[in-house]
């Protein structure tokens, strides 16, 4: 119990030492760096079984 008060009083002091735009900010950002590495591993995948496919 002491160590999830511990962690929602970090939580809690993080939050509010930043303004809610620059914390939205931050999750969106990341986001979207996260939403791009996804989908060039996607076509990377796809390119990779369809020159897996075509050489048989």
């Amino acid at each position: 119990m002491k160590k999830q008060m511990f962690y929602f009083g970090s939580l809690m002091t993080a939050l509010s030492t930043l303004s809610g735009c620059e914390v939205i900010g931050g999750i969106f950002k990341a986001g979207v760096w996260s939403g791009i590495l996804l989908v060039v591993l996607g076509i990377a995948l796809i390119v990779f079984l369809i020159s897996k496919l075509v050489k048989k």
